[in-house]
């Protein structure tokens, strides 16, 4: 499989033929967004390029003169933005360019920081541009680069090569370590990432000074992916206010370290915790299996549910249950606002929790999954029927997403 071998390759093409609005891609830092893009691009400027941040300072007509919007030409042009956000007035400038010249060029940015949230000035693009937000290769992105078929999210079951499988395993989905495969490059990718998202991505995009604080944070986040987050005990350990931890670790998500998924109350008669489970985006340095198990699902169903709202399927959540009894499910999932299915993670073939029944029934979920890591594959597919609570292959299930 090549680098440039992506889903988010369709996704473009559909947008480009289909859209007027820019398409902004967010997604964490070396994912993949400037590859795919640029396969897309007549033209490409990126901030972080002295030449083309003069070229982009000196205003709009410098642009049309760049792209060649003066000139008369069978095809539209395609302009790719690259890393924009981080010049301080970048809605500002996006949105007179595109007020002025939407109809001449087709628009599209990336960046590294989340587009759709990210707050430095400027006036709304409300209207102006959709939001795909990109990440890691997954166990079904690794079969196929297809968009998913109108008749319903859902794919058809389909195995993956023991091959992939064990190196998204092993190595993670992001497009480098994933393709080299070695242990050796993907440990040293791993550190440097991690380094250069403290280093340079918060520096460059916040302003928060404590940046030594910062990295014990991020050491600490390291160690606890699919665990619930407890804002106090991370204050006194990393010494520093609760507000501050809060703070941070919103950034963190903004750039793409980790996630939150927090709990889903509808339908719920007992009252649930209220502590976020926090998750890394990559899930290869995580040395407990169980932590990592669970991670790499939350990642798949993280994407899935992303792609689907991105793609204007529905609108998608994730969340997950636990009570004051400890009674817990791992994730939840929810098809515009309503329960879909419920999922627990193991990593061996093992009896069904009660957890899972008791929930399904509490929330009316059609479905209710048991996902084993290390089951072999079973051409069926998961979704074939509602019912109660069932045993699935982890490469079954997964080949079905995005």
């Amino acid at each position: 499989m090549k680098a440039n071998n992506r889903i988010y390759d369709s996704l473009l093409s559909e947008h480009l033929a289909n859209n007027r609005q820019m398409a902004f891609v967010s997604g964490p830092r070396q994912v993949g967004k400037t590859t795919s893009c640029r396969n897309h691009a007549s033209a490409y400027l990126n901030w972080d390029n002295v030449d083309d941040r003069e070229l982009l300072l000196s205003g709009p007509g410098s642009l049309v003169s760049q792209l060649g919007l003066s000139q008369l030409d069978k095809t539209t042009p395609v302009a790719l933005f690259d890393e924009l956000h981080k010049y301080a007035r970048w809605k500002q400038l996006l949105k007179g360019f595109f007020d002025t010249y939407g109809d001449q060029v087709q628009i599209v940015v990336t960046g590294s920081s989340r587009l759709d949230i990210y707050r430095r000035g400027g006036d709304s693009l409300m209207g102006r541009y959709f939001l795909y937000r990109m990440h890691p290769f997954s166990v079904a992105e690794t079969i196929t680069q297809d968009l998913p078929d109108e008749k319903g999210v859902i794919r058809p079951p389909q195995n993956t090569k023991t091959s992939d499988f064990d190196a998204l395993w092993q190595h993670g989905g992001y497009p480098e370590p994933y393709l080299k495969r070695d242990q050796r490059f993907s440990r040293r990718w791993q550190a440097l990432r991690t380094q250069q998202l403290v280093r340079e991505d918060i520096r460059d995009l916040t302003q928060i000074q404590q940046i030594d604080q910062l990295e014990i944070l991020v050491r600490l986040l390291a160690e606890r992916s699919s665990q619930q987050l407890i804002y106090g005990n991370l204050a006194k350990e990393v010494r520093t206010s609760v507000d501050t931890i809060r703070r941070w670790v919103d950034t963190l998500c903004n750039l793409h370290l980790g996630f939150l998924i927090r709990p889903w109350f509808k339908n719920v008669s007992r009252s649930l915790r209220k502590e976020p489970k926090w998750f890394l985006r990559d899930w290869a340095g995580i040395t407990d299996v169980g932590n990592k198990a669970e991670t790499f699902v939350a990642c798949h169903l993280l994407k899935a549910i992303e792609g689907w709202t991105d793609m204007g399927l529905g609108k998608f959540e994730l969340g997950y249950l636990r009570n004051k009894e400890k009674r817990e499910v791992d994730f939840l999932v929810a098809h515009d606002g309503k329960p879909w299915f419920i999922a627990e993670v193991k990593q061996h073939t093992e009896s069904i929790g009660p957890g899972l029944k008791y929930y399904q029934d509490q929330v009316l979920a059609p479905f209710a999954f048991q996902i084993v890591m290390d089951a072999p594959y079973v051409d069926a597919d998961c979704f074939a029927k509602p019912g109660g609570p069932m045993v699935v292959p982890a490469r079954t299930f997964l080949s079905q997403l995005l």
